[in-house]
């Protein structure tokens, strides 16, 4: 009866012992970073950027990333305090820790690294100068709303591509506009600033008079949820083309 219960002894360490050779060491288990140690593009685009502009910077319900021109719009500081910082009055977020995000400086930084070796374009050349994508000069109303007549509504007319529904102007930003006309929206077949000007180049006071134009379409109420009202005091009809 001992001689037997030592035998199972012994076949149990045996067991043991070939078990533990499969057992990874220490030198061998690799380190899990800290979530602020991560600067893969990949990674962190992934967690943070795809929901909204698309696995590949494409086809996403936010603005193509992946599109040269816009790469070329925004320099680095730009592309980095967008991502950092958000943009007000829009739905896109803060991503900085300064700003109260996750990312780091670096990560941020490793981001815009990134989007520009994928989706900028160094060979990228116009025949004039783009718009900037911020500008000093004082929008134009009335001359907006003529550049919008002559160069937009055909494309924007009827049910296609409300641009003047006070609805989607009350969702969209002054500069989210302007970066539209000067980047365009090749996902929706919306054309960029040199061919959108009915085949010509538009130029710094043409964006900034059409946004001009398209902002003062706002209303107080978006979404109509109150009727007009006339001078007279009686309802009047809500026109979106003018």
């Amino acid at each position: 009866m001992h001689r037997a219960h030592s035998v199972s002894l012994l076949a149990v360490c045996s067991i043991l012992i070939g078990c533990a050779s499969h057992l990874p060491t220490m030198n061998s288990v690799q380190p899990v970073p800290r979530p602020d140690q991560i600067v893969s593009f990949d990674r962190l685009y992934g967690e943070n950027c795809s929901a909204c502009h698309g696995a590949n910077g494409q086809d996403g319900p936010a603005i193509d990333l992946n599109n040269a021109v816009l790469q070329q719009l925004l320099d680095d500081a730009t592309l980095h305090r967008v991502i950092r910082d958000g943009v007000p009055g829009t739905q896109m977020p803060a991503f900085g820790e300064s700003a109260g995000g996750m990312l780091t400086d670096a990560q941020v930084d490793a981001l815009v690294a990134g989007m520009r070796r994928r989706w900028a374009s160094a060979s990228l050349v116009h025949p004039v100068q783009m718009p900037p994508y911020t500008s000093t000069l004082t929008g134009n109303t009335a001359r907006g709303q003529q550049l919008y007549q002559s160069d937009c509504r055909s494309c924007h007319s009827g049910r296609r591509q409300q641009v003047t529904d006070p609805t989607y102007l009350a969702l969209v930003s002054e500069q989210a506009l302007r970066t539209i006309l000067i980047a365009g929206r090749p996902d929706l077949g919306h054309p960029g600033w040199l061919t959108v000007g009915g085949g010509r180049a538009i130029t710094d006071q043409d964006v900034t008079d059409l946004v001009a134009y398209l902002v003062s379409l706002r209303v107080a109420t978006p979404g109509q949820p109150y009727p007009e009202q006339s001078e007279t005091g009686k309802t009047a009809p809500h026109t979106q083309e003018k």
